[in-house]
């Protein structure tokens, strides 16, 4: 894991690497990572018929969920099935659906309360997600299954403070950064397994 106490130099290292992320992607990339969170917004309204109560349960859905199996689980939720998760998201997801502000039932200084703010308003000037992705783009190694350490509330911040800064640099939303680095890296790592290595099959 990355040293939360780190200096100058190692964070500029870090946003160096975001900006060289954000400027190595590709017009389609960029095209889709712009349009990620008001597209992720538009389906929060579509499946709870409330963008605020969609992007919550979605977000309380979302912990260690590829995103076309999060969007499952939300809807099997606002459908009122039963939800494939651990019975803390579970927990989460339906007391949003009974009426709880998601901002009263998700952590909203890690993933899935940064990851509410974005759903529910793509134009949040400071809201960014840090996840797996966007620590491996920051720091610039892919990490694989090793433990990336981000439920401690400083190196979570770290992270975000160095897409906060790359992001004022480029004149964009911290959001629009880390979507658009987390297509690319994403498309450059399809096909790799949890331990880094290429699948075959």
């Amino acid at each position: 894991m990355i040293s939360i106490k780190t200096g100058p130099l190692t964070r500029e290292r870090y946003v160096q690497n975001i900006l060289s992320a954000w400027f190595s992607s590709s017009a389609d990339q960029e095209r889709a990572g712009r349009g990620w969170y008001p597209s992720a917004h538009d389906l929060a309204e579509s499946i709870a018929g409330d963008a605020r109560m969609g992007a919550g349960i979605i977000a309380a859905l979302s912990a260690n969920k590829r995103w076309a199996e999060n969007v499952s689980l939300a809807r099997q939720a606002c459908a009122g099935e039963r939800v494939g998760h651990v019975a803390d998201a579970v927990g989460k997801a339906s007391r949003i659906l009974a009426g709880a502000d998601p901002e009263s039932v998700l952590p909203m200084d890690r993933k899935t309360g940064m990851f509410f703010r974005c759903i529910f308003d793509p134009s949040d000037p400071d809201a960014v997600v840090i996840d797996r992705h966007a620590h491996d783009i920051a720091v610039g190694e892919t990490y694989g299954n090793r433990d990336r350490g981000l439920s401690a509330d400083g190196r979570y911040a770290l992270l975000a403070h160095c897409f906060r800064e790359a992001a004022m640099r480029l004149g964009e939303l911290p959001n629009v950064v880390q979507a658009v680095t987390w297509v690319a890296h994403t498309d450059a790592t399809s096909g790799v397994g949890t331990r880094g290595v290429k699948r075959t099959a």
